[in-house]
């Protein structure tokens, strides 16, 4: 495993996370604390310290697995913790809660959830301009900095290319982004990534399989069960996405190399990059993430290399 500092920040994180938004269920699938404990007793086996979650993830199901899991190993230290806000899963009527007294008790419920008294890095959760223009949310953030329950503070960004959000991340002390970044779209690179670089934030990649099609599982025409989330992807889009990933399976990908491995090290090389955030069904899995770290394309003088 390789790690990186994650932009301002103080945190040396492995190359290669886990993202758990699955452990809520949204893969179709309901996982138990048994199959997470071995999913993240892999992970710090291959050299794994970041997790990524949130607290609409199953209404904190995700990070209380975690916190189950941390707590029994006795093992917070070894872990850095990545959350989020604004969400409620048990609102049917999928709303946002952005108000600073929303937003706080979200704070008290996630570190409740996770066992803790402290989270790594406390993200934005892809919402709107105009409740990311809150100056009394982010007061409010800062307050809870300084009282150590959060050690720094970050933003997903909902669109590829929000450079509103992106631009002023160091004016409210965000230190990191988290976007959507991978083969099929490479949007940040366009504006996102050049103001991060600038910045010095750190950038999480998330979706960096592309849901799994960079997986290198699925050929064109492929078909996916009812209660896959991707069934619900446009038909048309999804065809295109298969005959692309086909294209780049062929022209792109070296003989002999995992292309789910090569997928997650194509992101990681590019200079902005400091972690990719694959989700993972199986132990199996995060062992064929984490190799993605070993590959050529994963340079050890990538500018915020750490060996």
């Amino acid at each position: 495993m390789k790690y990186r500092t994650l932009g301002k920040t103080e945190l040396k994180v492995s190359v290669v996370g886990v993202g758990t938004w699955q452990f809520g269920g949204a893969w179709g699938k309901d996982f138990t604390q048994d199959e997470v404990d071995a999913i993240l007793d892999k992970a710090q086996e291959v050299g794994i310290n970041l997790l990524d979650t949130a607290e609409c993830y199953g209404h904190h199901l995700s990070e209380n697995f975690i916190g189950n899991y941390v707590e029994r190993r006795g093992s917070r230290d070894k872990w850095i913790i990545a959350t989020k806000f604004g969400h409620s899963a048990l609102d049917k009527n999928n709303s946002s809660h952005w108000a600073a007294d929303e937003v706080r008790t979200q704070l008290e419920e996630s570190l409740k959830s996770l066992r803790t008294d402290y989270i790594d890095l406390y993200q934005f959760h892809s919402g709107p301009d105009s409740v990311f223009d809150n100056d009394e949310l982010w007061t409010m953030l800062d307050k809870q900095v300084q009282a150590g329950k959060i050690r720094n503070l970050g933003i997903s960004i909902g669109s590829n290319d929000n450079l509103h959000q992106t631009a002023a991340a160091s004016k409210i002390n965000a230190k990191a982004i988290q976007v959507v970044y991978n083969r099929l779209d490479t949007t940040p690179e366009n504006r996102v990534f050049p103001s991060c670089i600038e910045q010095d934030l750190g950038v999480l990649a998330r979706v960096p399989l592309a849901s799994g099609y960079l997986s290198g599982k699925y050929k064109p025409g492929a078909v996916f069960a009812a209660n896959d989330v991707r069934s619900n992807h446009d038909k048309e889009l999804t065809a295109s996405r298969l005959r692309r990933v086909e294209e780049i399976s062929r022209t792109e990908v070296p003989a002999n190399v995992n292309m789910a491995e090569w997928a997650l090290a194509w992101c990681l090389k590019h200079p902005a990059v400091t972690c990719v955030i694959p989700g993972c069904k199986s132990p199996e899995q995060v062992e064929t993430n984490a190799r993605a770290a070993s590959l050529d394309l994963v340079a050890d003088n990538h500018p915020q290399s750490v060996s």
